[in-house]
C-alpha cells in the first residue's frame, strides 16, 4: 500500500484510535490532544481532524472542560464537582492542605485554566482558601448528596 498523503494522515490517526477503542485499550477518556500529538508525531490540526472524524461517526464525544470520551462512558460532571469530591473523601478535615494546581491538573488531566476556574468557584463557595503559609487549605466541607434530606 502506498504511503498516505499528508492530507490523509488524520484518517490514519482516526482509524488507529477507533481500533484502540474497539479493543478496549481506550476504555473511557481519550488522552489529551497534546499527548496524542506526541504519540502520533502529528500537528494539533491533524489530531483535531481525527477527533472530528470520530465524533462525526458517533464513536467519541467532547465534554467541555473535561476532554474527549468514548460515547456512553465517563464521568460527565463539571470539573468543579469532581474537584469538590476531594473534600468528601474520608479523613479530610477543615484546615487540611488542598492539592496544588499542578497536582489537580495531573489527577484530572485538565488544563491549568480549567483547574483555576474550579478553584475559583470553590473559593467563592467558601470551601477552600489561602492557607497561613503558601498554598490553599480546606475551609469547609461540602454537603454530600447523601447528606441532604428529602
Amino acid at each position: 500500500m502506498p504511503p498516505a498523503s499528508p492530507r490523509d494522515t488524520y484518517l490514519e490517526v482516526s482509524d488507529s484510535l477507533r481500533q484502540k477503542i474497539e479493543k478496549g485499550k481506550i476504555p473511557e477518556k481519550l488522552p489529551s490532544q497534546a499527548k496524542l500529538m506526541e504519540s502520533y508525531g502529528v500537528s494539533r490540526s491533524t489530531i483535531e481532524r481525527a477527533l472530528g472524524d470520530l465524533k462525526s461517526k458517533g464513536v467519541i464525544e467532547s465534554v467541555q472542560g473535561a476532554g474527549w470520551y468514548v460515547v456512553g462512558t465517563g464521568d460527565r460532571r463539571p470539573l468543579v464537582e469532581k474537584v469538590t469530591d476531594l473534600l468528601r473523601t474520608d479523613g479530610v478535615r477543615v484546615g487540611d492542605p488542598f492539592p496544588t494546581e499542578k497536582e489537580l491538573c495531573e489527577r484530572f488531566e485538565a488544563s491549568r485554566t480549567a483547574i483555576r476556574s474550579a478553584i475559583a468557584q470553590m473559593e467563592g463557595q467558601g470551601l477552600i482558601g489561602k492557607g497561613a503559609t503558601r498554598g490553599r487549605e480546606v475551609r469547609a466541607l461540602p454537603i454530600g448528596q447523601g447528606d441532604r434530606k428529602a
